[in-house]
């Protein structure tokens, strides 16, 4: 049976999991799994090529044509079910194979994708009536998806992705993130379980045992592949947008928060860590930078030591950012760019925190830092518990800084005030896809907040937070003269 959330259960299971700090690595849910099957049992719609993945997905797109609009809700319902049940293995899982986030935080996206994921209630017509009769529009499926999924939150983005365009009637099949296949391919097996399982085709949404760049330019190519949806970093998202076809782009983001004098500074504090460290600031709309007014700067920082923060000095942050970041010079420029160490992604604090000789219990979950604006903390994405703070004299300095340090991605900004007018102006300035106005930054999609959630953010095409209607096309059907009956 379903399990219907009030927004006050959301925040419970919010604030319990993200007050929960477990010590040491999770253990895997299996010591007897691949990207091909799970505990000796094959995994269902994962073939060795992609041109099989697209043949077994168009073949699941025209089975899924012969059904009703209830019959894919039934789908939808079973992996909402499905995924409730095995919200805990995906976690294990997916931190076992990236070595990135934390168990009890995935499990609760899990949780959210199963609950607030949109079905079939999110396709509606639109009906137009005057003198000349009516006209209807609906929305309709591509026919098959072909999508690119993240390491970050690998299952979590099959599933949802799963769900909306389902519940739009495609098709799908993934190309996942070589470093998270196995939890990608598990969460394709589990969405083909539950639809099979009510009366279902038996492959829904298919992939690839071994997907590469090659099985991706495979996919953009191929001409069953109508739609193409991509949640990853700007690489992958310019090369979806470059294949000709019509393209859905997630793109990258480096979230700044303000925080000015008329903020409940406390709760700010609270607020900003929660949101910074869930699931060790993997999620795109997480926390990035922080801008405090001066007058209140040095009570924030009390507050966010009080939440489980270290406070660096300025040569520790620095040696910090020397480990954390890798430097390439690019030989024919000069020009001087960063990339971020792949072994500190998504890591405890504690984890990053011993590269460098400081050894903290697990109740330490973030490190936060004083420095200049132009320092690697606040210009560069992390997805680490890793927080530069700035200090600003005005909202001037604040919004000017902040939207400089976004970096023009228009895609995630939190603002921490009680003055309207402050709040406005940086809502218009920073033009970002989602503005979390005295929340954590999960707040915005759907976790303890309202509306719908998803793990993919279409900033960079305009979908905004994707559903079900992202992914459809408008039909229009014509009745000149008649059926208007005012």
């Amino acid at each position: 049976m379903a399990i219907n959330w009030t927004e006050a259960q959301v925040a419970e299971l919010v604030a319990k999991v993200v007050s929960e700090i477990r010590s040491g690595s999770p253990a895997p849910a299996t010591e007897n799994w691949s990207s091909t099957q799970y505990n000796g049992r094959k995994l269902i719609g994962v073939y060795a090529t992609m041109e099989e993945a697209i043949a077994a997905a168009e073949a699941g797109y025209k089975a899924i044509r012969a059904t009703s609009v209830a019959d894919r809700e039934k789908f939808i319902t079973s992996i909402r079910n499905y995924c409730r049940a095995e919200a805990g293995t995906m976690a294990a899982l997916g931190v076992a194979e990236t070595k990135m986030g934390r168990v009890d935080h995935k499990t609760a996206k899990h949780m959210l994708v199963a609950d607030k994921t949109p079905g079939t209630e999110d396709i509606v017509a639109e009906a137009k009536t005057g003198d000349y009769g009516l006209t209807l529009t609906e929305r309709a499926p591509f026919g098959v998806v072909g999508a690119i999924t993240p390491s970050t939150n690998p299952s979590e983005t099959v599933i949802c992705n799963s769900m909306g365009m389902i519940a739009a009637g495609n098709g799908v099949v993934f190309n996942p993130h070589p470093g998270a296949i196995a939890t990608s391919n598990y969460a394709v097996d589990l969405v083909n379980r539950a639809v099979h399982a009510v009366g279902g085709p038996e492959v829904l949404v298919a992939s690839v045992a071994k997907p590469t760049l090659d099985t991706a330019d495979v996919m953009y190519k191929h001409p069953a592949i109508r739609l193409l949806v991509c949640t990853g970093g700007p690489g992958v998202v310019k090369a979806v947008l470059a294949s000709g076809k019509k393209a859905i782009g997630a793109g990258a983001g480096n979230p700044p928060v303000i925080v000015d004098d008329t903020a409940d500074i406390e709760k700010a504090a609270k607020d900003i860590i929660d949101g910074c460290t869930f699931d060790n600031n993997l999620p795109c709309i997480a926390e990035k930078e922080v801008f405090v007014f001066n007058n209140v700067a040095d009570r924030l920082i009390a507050g966010m030591q009080k939440n489980g923060c270290i406070l660096l000095t300025r040569e520790q942050a620095d040696k910090l950012a020397e480990v954390v970041l890798n430097k390439k010079v690019n030989e024919k420029t000069g020009k001087v760019s960063y990339v971020v160490n792949r072994d500190c992604v998504g890591r405890d604090a504690r984890v990053i925190l011993a590269k460098i000789g400081i050894n903290v219990g697990p109740e330490i979950r973030c490190a936060i830092a004083e420095v200049p604006f132009e320092h690697l903390f606040v210009q560069e994405e992390l997805m680490m518990p890793i927080l530069g703070i700035v200090r600003v004299k005005d909202i001037d300095e604040a919004i000017t800084l902040a939207c400089k340090a976004e970096h023009g991605n228009r895609h995630t900004a939190h603002m921490h005030s009680k003055n309207i007018d402050n709040l406005s102006r940086f809502a218009k300035e920073v033009e970002t896809t989602i503005f979390v106005k005295n929340a954590p930054s999960y707040a915005g999609i759907g976790f303890g907040g309202e509306g719908h959630t998803t793990f993919t953010i279409a900033g960079p095409t305009g979908e905004g937070i994707t559903s079900a209607k992202s992914f459809t096309r408008l039909r229009r059907c014509v009745m000149a003269d008649h059926f208007r009956i005012i």
